[in-house]
């Protein structure tokens, strides 16, 4: 029955074949340029208006090295919190930097969990910005994550590393004088 079916409503005649499928274009077959042949990039310039949208964290405001975490944990200030542990260090270049960590030891051994506790920290970070302007001094900041940090959404860390930036604040008299 399904045979009979399949002879009656399928057609075995095959389409006619179209001279041109693509739309043709004064440009269309141009091939795009090899790496060789694109134009130098000019370096670092002035942020412009879609870099200060962007949400991304630049790369010069990134700790990425094993040995920047290293020299900040080892010199610098360490604040405890429910949610996270910060390590500041004043920082050698005129901005603020920050690097996050989430171990499966601290948070657990699921990636989720660790890249869901790294992005709240990244954003609480983000969210404060105007409060790490205000600072005087730039700092390094290094932000372990705490198994905590996943049962919350992102008020209670914002608030948290809030409260460790007024603290900050208000010891900057004190690690000027050092």
């Amino acid at each position: 029955m399904e045979s009979d079916y399949a002879k009656e409503n399928i057609s075995t005649k095959q389409p006619a074949t179209r001279k041109e499928a693509r739309l043709s274009r004064t440009d269309g077959d141009e091939e795009r340029p090899r790496r060789s042949q694109t134009p130098p990039s000019e370096g670092t310039q002035a942020p412009d208006s879609q870099a200060l949208l962007s949400f991304r964290l630049p790369k010069e405001a990134r700790i990425a090295k094993r040995a920047e975490f290293l020299k900040v944990y080892n010199e610098g200030t360490r604040f405890e919190g429910r949610f996270m542990t910060v390590f500041i260090l004043p920082a050698e270049q005129g901005i603020h930097r920050l690097g996050v960590t989430a171990t499966k030891k601290g948070i657990g051994t699921k990636a989720h969990d660790r890249n869901r506790a790294k992005r709240l920290l990244r954003e609480s970070f983000r969210l404060s910005r105007a409060e790490l302007d205000a600072l005087s001094q730039r700092y390094d900041w290094v932000l372990n994550a705490r198994r905590s940090l996943l049962s919350v959404k992102l008020e209670k860390p914002l608030a948290e590393f809030r409260g460790i930036l007024e603290k900050v604040a208000k010891n900057l008299p004190a690690n000027n004088a050092n």
